[in-house]
């Protein structure tokens, strides 16, 4: 075990380089979807007020406002999953004993994937469906 990690270390550090560049991407894109579910709810307040006063719950408006970002969701995750599969399949054509990445791999990152997402939206959806429909609909 000794004598093979060096030869290892390059993979190491490249592991680590790729681990902190996905977390800053994970979260850059989080703040993304956050401001874009915050801009999304001021746009559609009016609409979300009326819903409100006829009747809709919170987890209907929830669950309206969050659809259009499950589709963003799964329409960007498609490329992306492809890509990987592809570059990890090169990458992993350099060693001398091989793994096959399981299809579960991707699907279990594009669980991810949407928990975080629902997760962003969710929070900003859960606020703007829960409040008083009264300040929305005031100046009209």
């Amino acid at each position: 075990e000794n004598v093979l990690q060096p030869l290892f270390g390059t993979e190491q550090r490249l592991k680590n380089i790729f681990m902190i560049f996905a977390g800053l991407a994970i979260f850059i894109a989080c703040l993304g979807l956050f401001a874009l579910a915050a801009f999304t709810t001021e746009q559609r307040t009016k609409e979300i007020g009326i819903r409100k006063a006829l009747g809709a719950s919170v987890s209907t408006l929830t669950l309206l406002l969050s659809k259009e970002f499950t589709i963003l969701v799964m329409i960007s995750f498609a490329p992306a999953a492809v890509a990987a599969y592809f570059f990890t399949n090169s990458w992993l054509q350099e060693f001398a004993y091989r793994i096959h990445i399981s299809p579960v791999v991707y699907i279990v990152s594009g669980l991810i994937a949407f928990a975080v997402a629902w997760l962003t939206v969710g929070l900003q959806a859960i606020k703007a469906a829960g409040a008083n429909p009264i300040h929305s609909l005031r100046y009209e």
